[in-house]
């Protein structure tokens, strides 16, 4: 396997230099080169928990919402390693991704093609994966899947979060979408941000890709922005019950989310929280093709 970073680094200077995500890059580099990205110590604390909004690969076409997630990785110290919960792997028995470097999974079609040619080769993750190991209860494995890379939920937000792929990233599967079940996976991987370890739900705040005007991207639908507002109400209440209840209780259901995967990654976040019931901190709102991409930081 090639250096990590210099892989990724060989691919990224193949990006069109016309390209907004070449204009991030560059950005990045001159904000590192300006002041160097504070490594994570334990006189820090634990490091948050982040629920993310993420996009497909046109996200790398979108400057301001770019801008948002790097800004947000700056104001935290540097990570040593990140696990990650995408929407895009359901998975029972719980698993996670290969702890060596390899290819990633490009889970999306319909775009350009060097969209398929981006690359985001971190270091090892073996140690990341011991301790996820061990965090399990008695009789319950945890498979690698040595063969599996990280999808787009995972490596699109990482990659323009942490560019330069020098931070060991392993992606945790979603076994169920029961929202208790899922803040007791959260609760099992608390721990981990003692360590300097980023726990990350990745997924999206509304999602209904059927029902988008696509004709009129600019106005938010209905649904969307009812949801959202629920969303943000419950959040700010610490209302863990209420969000739990999505299904039933939240309007514009079904259409933000006629399948729930998007969602209820936000479950991870909030059991890997120190407190689930207090109000987290709203990193990142507003809307992407009518759709809320509201993000948020746990204590």
């Amino acid at each position: 396997m090639p250096d990590a970073r210099g892989a990724t680094a060989a691919a990224d200077a193949l990006i069109p230099p016309t390209h907004p995500f070449a204009a991030h890059l560059k950005r990045a580099a001159q904000a590192r080169q300006a002041e160097p990205h504070r490594q994570w110590v334990p006189e820090d604390g634990r490091l948050p928990a982040l629920y993310l909004s993420h996009g497909a690969p046109m996200l790398f076409e979108m400057t301001d919402w770019m801008t948002e997630l790097y800004t947000w990785a700056r104001a935290l110290p540097r990570p040593r390693a990140i696990l990650i919960v995408s929407a895009h792997w359901e998975s029972a028995p719980l698993s996670i991704s290969s702890t060596e470097p390899t290819e990633l999974v490009y889970d999306f079609g319909g775009f350009h093609p060097m969209y398929y040619e981006m690359r985001y080769d971190t270091p090892s993750a073996k140690d990341l994966g011991r301790k996820v190991a061990a965090l399990m209860p008695d009789g319950e494995e945890v498979h690698e899947h040595r063969s599996r890379g990280l999808d787009h939920g995972a490596w699109v937000p990482l990659k323009i979060m942490y560019p330069e792929a020098d931070i060991p990233g392993l992606q945790l599967s979603m076994p169920t979408h029961d929202p208790d079940r899922l803040m007791a996976l959260g609760r099992r991987i608390r721990e981990l941000r003692e360590t300097g370890v980023l726990v990350i739900g990745s997924g999206y705040m509304t999602h209904g890709l059927p029902f988008i005007d696509w004709q009129n991207l600019d106005k938010v639908p209905g649904w969307s922005k009812d949801f959202d507002h629920w969303a943000a109400d419950a959040l700010g209440r610490g209302d863990v019950e209420e969000l739990s209840g999505f299904r039933s209780k939240a309007p514009g259901m079904p259409y933000a989310h006629p399948t729930v995967e998007h969602f209820t990654p936000l479950f991870v976040t909030l059991g890997a929280a120190s407190d689930p019931t207090a109000p987290p901190t709203t990193a990142i709102d507003g809307y992407a093709l009518g759709l809320a991409k509201r993000s948020v930081q746990a204590a």
